[in-house]
């Protein structure tokens, strides 16, 4: 999905541009399911504030709840404007999309209960600063849920995604460690798991730690707390 500066990076692929015309058809079969399982997991409470960061087509967006207030954004207009066709095709009163830089948010800070990120953080230039403007516009307690594709853990995997980082690249996306994502931020990861074995995707859901009325200062590690779904640990990568 979308997001970014003007810099030159894996943001602004032909997957991401170019190609929005065939998205969907890329990415609602395969992703999909997954998005959909975990908001429904989630139980997102009436009147609840969601923001979804890089909601690209909209793809997502018929997976919350008719009771809850979402916002989506993206830099990419071509994208959005599919997205809110796709708003106005289903009718849908409790959707507005933002035109916005995901590491530049033009929202308050606590602004939103639920912020979602789906397959995006590899794909902007500083995931260090997307994280940290999507730990500021979330409540304290509030969650931070993040679907994406990490290093391995294991040796020879990582190695290997090393290995296709170029492609990858040119592709659209960058492999990074977990821990390049959660370190050094005000979350307790409460969940990390897959929806299955041998998914190449993890979902992680992070408690939003910092205190009421201001952003701490990168003091508290993140803390696995919970055990995943399905068998999963909250060791999986």
């Amino acid at each position: 999905m979308a997001l970014g500066s003007t810099l030159p990076e894996a943001y602004e692929s032909k997957l991401y541009g170019e190609y929005s015309g065939i998205y969907d058809l890329i990415f609602a079969r395969f992703f999909y399911p997954r998005i959909a399982a975990v908001i429904r997991d989630l139980r997102i409470p009436a009147g609840a504030k969601v923001l979804e960061l890089g909601v690209g087509t909209g793809m997502a967006l018929r997976a919350y709840p008719t009771h809850c207030n979402v916002t989506g954004v993206d830099l990419a207009p071509d994208m959005l404007e599919r997205a809110q066709e796709r708003i106005d095709r289903r009718g849908w009163r409790h959707i507005e999309l933002h035109q916005m830089d995901a590491m530049n948010l033009d929202f308050d800070d606590s602004s939103f209960d639920y912020v979602m990120a789906f397959h995006v953080v590899s794909v902007v230039p500083s995931a260090d600063k997307f994280m940290k403007e999507a730990q500021r516009v979330c409540k304290p307690d509030g969650k931070i849920v993040v679907i994406n594709h990490f290093r391995s853990d294991q040796p020879v995997l990582a190695a290997i995604d090393r290995k296709i980082e170029p492609i990858t690249r040119r592709v659209g996306w960058h492999t990074l460690g977990r821990e390049e994502v959660f370190a050094g931020l005000p979350l307790e990861l409460s969940r990390v798991y897959k929806t299955s074995r041998r998914s190449l995707f993890t979902i992680v859901v992070a408690r939003n730690a910092k205190q009421d009325g201001a952003i701490e200062a990168a003091s508290v590690p993140p803390q696995v707390v919970g055990a995943g779904a399905q068998g999963q640990d909250a060791a999986a990568h």
